[in-house]
């Protein structure tokens, strides 16, 4: 079966001020105020939440204390879910796209670094889960993206075959984005927008 594998963040929709502002809540609990905002620091947010708070640390001139960063990152997780779809919007023109694909006959999917659970309730608050045949997410398997096994298993359980030379990912270009793909087979299609603005084609792969 043809399968199409999309990433979330940064690809389908944009999370970003969502996310930002589930950092930005920890650190005011630390005291500091908000320290990342939606002008300047939409990338890293789409980098996942260890990212944001290792941006906050080091503008606060704690670089590499990952104790604060491992104590906050389960606060983050809990202040996202509580606010998961506030400002999260899906890009123009993405869902059109995943139905032209499924009217065509093709599997489609995603595989996103963002934990499965709380892939699983963004989806259902945008109402789209239904539009994908399987949903993997950071913490389905023992590994994730960029380990291309993360895109082997997604295809398999949309019921594809990951081995095929016809299987697409889509994503937004950075390493998590579409990542592992090129030890997977298919080729890919890079996002320009979200966080791939300037990624570059990779072999077979192409941006749009």
């Amino acid at each position: 079966m043809r399968t199409v594998v999309f990433d979330l963040d940064g690809t389908l929709a944009d999370t970003s001020g969502d996310l930002l502002a589930a950092a930005n809540a920890c650190f005011r609990d630390m005291g500091v105020g908000d320290l990342l905002r939606t002008e300047t620091d939409t990338g890293v947010a789409l980098r996942g939440g260890r990212a944001m708070l290792r941006l906050g640390m080091e503008r606060l001139g704690r670089a590499g204390d990952e104790a604060t960063i491992d104590r906050y990152y389960p606060v983050l997780l809990e202040a996202y879910a509580q606010a998961i779809d506030v400002h999260t919007v899906l890009y123009p023109g993405a869902m059109a796209a995943v139905e032209c694909l499924s009217a065509e006959g093709y599997r489609v999917a995603i595989c996103t670094n963002k934990p499965e659970r709380l892939a699983r309730i963004l989806l259902e608050r945008l109402g789209v889960l239904g539009a994908f045949q399987a949903l993997t997410g950071a913490d389905t398997l023992a590994v994730r993206k960029p380990d291309p096994e993360h895109l082997r298993e997604t295809v398999r359980r949309a019921g594809g075959d990951p081995a095929r030379a016809d299987g697409r990912r889509y994503g937004d270009g950075s390493r998590y984005g579409a990542g592992g793909g090129g030890a997977v087979g298919p080729c890919g299609l890079w996002s320009r927008w979200g966080g791939g603005g300037g990624a570059e084609a990779r072999g077979r792969d192409r941006a749009l």
